[in-house]
C-alpha cells in the first residue's frame, strides 16, 4: 500500500469534502478527498502534490502522481460557466509539476461577483473507499490552513 501527502492548493479555512454545497463533491461522486475556502482576494492555486499536469482547464486541474494518484483541484463550484474569465494558467498541460508550485492564479473576488461559491475541493479522481482518505487535522476542525500545509492523505 502507498500513501501520498496532499497538500491545500490555496490558503484558507478547510472544509470536510460532505460540506461542500455541490453533491458531486459532498456525495464523493468524482472521488474522496477534502476543501478549502480561500480568502476573498487574488491568488495563485499551486499543485497539491508533485506529478504531471494531465488536464488543465481554467477553473480545474488534475495532476498525476508517479504512483498514478490523480488529483483534481476544483476552483470554485459551477465555475466552468464563467468560460476562463477570472483564471490565469501559469503551466500548460502535460508540464511536469512540484508540490508547491503555482499552476493558476485564481481571481477569486471575480468568481464571488458572479454569485458563485469560490470554495476548492480537492479530490483523488475515482477514489471510491472514503476510508482510503486520512483527512488533515485542519479539516477535521475546520480550522485555517495555509497554501501547501497537508490536507489529507491518500491511501492505495
Amino acid at each position: 500500500m502507498s500513501t501520498t501527502a496532499v497538500h491545500a492548493p490555496v490558503s484558507g479555512r478547510a472544509v470536510a469534502l460532505a460540506d461542500v454545497p455541490d453533491p458531486v463533491f459532498s456525495q464523493g461522486m468524482v472521488g474522496y478527498g477534502a476543501a478549502v475556502d480561500p480568502p476573498r482576494e487574488v491568488i495563485d492555486a499551486v499543485a497539491p502534490v508533485s506529478g504531471r499536469i494531465i488536464k488543465l482547464m481554467p477553473h480545474a486541474y488534475i495532476v498525476m502522481t508517479s504512483e498514478n494518484v490523480g488529483v483534481l483541484v476544483h476552483l470554485g463550484l459551477d465555475t466552468v460557466a464563467l468560460k476562463g474569465a477570472g483564471f490565469s494558467a501559469l503551466v500548460a498541460e502535460g508540464d511536469t509539476v512540484t508540490a508547491g508550485q503555482p499552476v493558476i492564479t485564481y481571481d477569486v473576488p471575480s468568481v464571488v461577483a458572479a454569485g458563485l461559491n469560490p470554495i476548492v475541493p480537492v479530490v483523488v479522481m475515482d477514489e471510491r473507499e472514503p476510508g482510503n482518505v486520512t483527512v488533515g487535522d485542519a479539516v477535521a476542525t475546520s480550522a485555517g490552513i495555509t497554501s501547501g500545509s497537508a490536507l489529507f492523505t491518500a491511501s492505495k
